[in-house]
């Protein structure tokens, strides 16, 4: 049995074994494990009970780890994305005033085209049509998103009716213990310990509980916490809405998020092909989708790969069993669903901030030289965290890449893909003006 396993998930070709492919796995575990923890933080804020999305990230992050081991046989791990997280909520539910029970509808129908378009090829047109450097912008924009959001929760940002926002009171208990979570968690991460997200928020939490700042009151959790959230979505609401924009950001963001970690796994793990292609893109393609149709239907934003696997894949990892291990520690972790209650905002704000500094890497990849790339590159890291919308930056940043290339005498007639998604943009934005 061992022995078919090994030939099926490639050992010997790929130079590995279960030691190693297993140790692989609890590292990725250990270094994305924070997302049971701020997951569920962010999505409580649009009104999805704690327990049951604490529940649902932990069995939505097991289903598509395990089915990309076993399915696509990649070291990938999956769990609901940072960034979509944060759309989902504080655009959304939040600043659009749709329910959680709608918005998970639109993940959904999302989830659906995201099938229907990876079996017809399409998802697979729209990745070669996308710029690598606005990829690589909105991978950025996305990271000052979510650390503006730590900022807003660790007090360090606040409201200010002259200039908008301004600096917070750094002598706020809560403030003060933010800072400290962050130094902690960078300094964790120089020495370079695995799960130093994660031990900087159980270490901040503990603080918090001395300190007398934490107010928990125990609830229902584990398995049977879900009932709060599966099969809670209102597919039927977010079509009558015409939700048509979210879902449309839910797509493209997962096809960005996607992108940058196949080719951060692959290059990091020798899995590219000669002629620069990812063998069984397909596969992998099709498990992000599954997994976010699972995901909604569970009660939680879009599944999408993690980047962070790049570090089970530096510890050895080269084959699916190195996900699935992943995945199998991921449904151990459902169990944790009635203690995460008492994890307070000082404790996942740092993480907040120090996940959107890393995801900040990608701004190297820019041409800041040449206009025709640093201008529309510079719109959408800017915009996305500005107007608070993806959406927003994500538009402006192809609608400026197509007319300054267009004025400029340099289309391409084989870039006709980006013009239309130009178009649909540009459209939207009327669409938005006139209403």
């Amino acid at each position: 049995m061992l022995r078919k396993l090994e030939s099926y998930f490639e050992f010997s070709h790929l130079g590995t074994n279960w030691r190693t492919e297993i140790l692989a796995g609890v590292t990725t575990f250990l270094t994305m494990a924070y997302i049971v923890l701020v997951n569920p933080a962010i999505l409580a804020d649009a009104g999805v009970p704690l327990p049951a999305v604490t529940a649902a990230t932990c069995l939505s992050a097991a289903f598509g780890s395990i089915l990309m081991g076993i399915v696509a046989r990649y070291p990938i791990a999956l769990a609901p994305g940072m960034g979509l997280n944060a759309y989902f909520t504080y655009t959304v539910c939040i600043k659009m005033h749709i329910p959680w029970q709608t918005a998970l509808g639109a993940v959904f129908i999302s989830g659906v085209i995201f099938l229907a378009l990876t079996g017809a090829g399409i998802r697979q047109m729209i990745l070669r049509a996308i710029p690598h450097e606005l990829y690589a912008a909105v991978a950025s924009g996305i990271g000052l998103f979510i650390a503006f959001i730590g900022f807003q929760h660790a007090g360090l940002v606040v409201r200010d009716p002259n200039t908008l926002v301004g600096l917070g009171n750094i002598k706020n208990p809560t403030t003060a213990l933010a800072l400290f979570g962050l130094i902690l968690m960078v300094a964790l991460e120089v020495k370079k310990v695995r799960g130093s997200i994660l031990i900087g928020v159980l270490s901040v939490t503990a603080i918090a509980w001395m300190l007398g700042l934490v107010h928990w009151t125990p609830t229902s959790g584990g398995f049977q916490a879900l009932a709060g959230t599966a099969f809670q979505l209102n597919i039927r609401g977010a079509l009558s809405k015409g939700l048509l924009e979210i879902i449309f950001v839910f797509f493209f963001v997962d096809l960005f998020d996607n992108l940058g970690t196949l080719v951060a796994v692959t290059k990091r793990a020798g899995l590219i092909a000669a002629d620069h292609s990812i063998p069984r893109l397909n596969r992998i393609l099709f498990t992000d989708a599954t997994a976010t149709v699972f995901g909604s239907l569970t009660g939680t934003s879009t599944v999408t790969s993690y980047v962070e696997s790049t570090a089970g894949v530096a510890a050895g990892g080269r084959s699916g069993v190195t996900a699935i291990v992943t995945g199998l520690l991921f449904l151990g972790a459902i169990v944790a669903a009635p203690f995460i209650g008492i994890v307070p905002q000082a404790a996942t704000a740092p993480a907040l901030i120090l996940v959107g500094s890393l995801m900040l890497a990608t701004i190297t990849e820019i041409r800041w030289h040449e206009p025709l790339v640093a201008v529309p590159a510079f719109l959408t890291l800017v915009l996305i965290p500005l107007t608070y919308s993806i959406a927003n930056g994500l538009g402006f940043g192809i609608i400026a890449w197509a007319v300054l290339h267009a004025i400029t005498g340099k289309l391409r007639r084989q870039d006709w893909l980006l013009y239309v998604l130009a178009a649909l943009f540009l459209a939207r934005f009327v669409y938005l003006g006139s209403s």
